[in-house]
This record gives structure tokens, C-alpha cells and sequence, in this order.
């Protein structure tokens, strides 16, 4: 029992680290919001650890991020980023984390549909407190902060579903 419990807080740990720096790959564009690897680091822990660690692991993200450490997009950190115009899509993280889990050991087109389903719920969340931070209508925060993202973070579901098989595989018989 102690192993298992050992081994959960050291993957918990690493795929915590893992999210930190795919929030850093980031690739900047003209409306100062760039294109990031987070949500592929948090559909990959998700996929990899199940619905519960992958959620532990986003939360130990958002606390990391939150007592200042600079590991949101950009090399930021800080509790205001949480309420900041884009912290929604930080919370969205945790449904789309734990989604991703539960699509785990599914078939993979039920495995991203429902990671699909998180991100989803991820940029609800986002552009929804974007909207209200901003006093902006919810369509046009979507086609800011949204639209041209959602894309992107579909692909970014679908690869890590596929990158998360031989990883888990592998883990397993840790």
C-alpha cells in the first residue's frame, strides 16, 4: 500500500512539473494571447493518470501558480492570474483534466470525445469570466479569447490521447 501511495505522489509530482513547462512553449500571437502546450500537458495528465490524479495534478498547478510561482503561460504566477480576465480557462482545467481521465481506457473515439467534452467546458469557462472581467458580450470574448484557440486545443486532445497510450503502458508497470 505505501508504494502505491508513493508512487501516486511521485507522478502526481512529475506531471505537475510536465504541466509547468508545456505552459511555457508558447508561441505568441498578435491579439497578446499565445498559442501554449497547456492544454495538451493537462489532456496528457488526464489521459495518463485517470480523472482523479489528473485533477490532483492540475490542482497542485493552480496552487504552485497561485502562491506565485511563475508556472502559468508566460512565466506567470500569482493569485490574481486566477481571477484575472483569463484564470477561467486555469479552472476550466480541472474539468478538462479530469474528462480526458475518464475517456482513459475507453475506445479512443469515446476517449476524445469526452477530452474533447473537457476542453470544451475549459473554454466555457474562460471566455466566461473573460466576459465578465472585461464587461465585454460573451460572443465577442469567445472570438477573442476562444475561436481561434479551440482548434488547436482539439488537436492538442487527440495527440495526447494517442501520445498518453505507449506512456501508460510503460507506467504501468511501475
Amino acid at each position: 500500500m505505501q508504494n502505491s501511495k508513493t508512487k501516486n505522489i511521485i507522478f502526481t509530482g512529475l506531471f505537475a512539473a510536465i504541466l509547468c513547462v508545456c505552459s511555457q512553449i508558447s508561441i505568441p500571437t498578435p491579439f497578446g494571447i499565445p498559442f501554449t502546450l497547456q492544454t495538451f500537458g493537462v489532456a496528457l495528465c488526464g489521459y495518463i493518470l485517470g480523472a482523479k490524479r489528473g485533477a490532483l495534478t492540475v490542482l497542485v498547478y493552480v496552487l504552485l501558480g497561485a502562491v506565485g510561482l511563475p508556472v502559468f503561460a508566460g512565466f506567470i504566477g500569482g493569485f490574481q492570474k486566477l481571477f484575472g480576465a483569463t484564470g477561467g480557462f486555469i479552472f476550466g482545467f480541472f474539468a478538462a483534466s479530469a474528462l480526458c481521465g475518464l475517456g482513459t481506457d475507453k475506445k479512443a473515439v469515446t476517449g476524445i470525445i469526452l477530452g474533447v467534452f473537457g476542453i470544451l467546458i475549459c473554454h466555457f469557462c474562460g471566455v466566461l469570466q473573460y466576459s465578465l472581467v472585461t464587461s465585454n458580450p460573451f460572443i465577442s470574448s469567445f472570438l477573442t479569447v476562444s475561436g481561434m484557440f479551440l482548434v488547436k486545443d482539439i488537436i492538442s486532445v487527440i495527440l495526447a490521447y494517442f501520445i498518453a497510450l505507449p506512456i501508460k503502458k510503460a507506467v504501468s508497470r511501475f
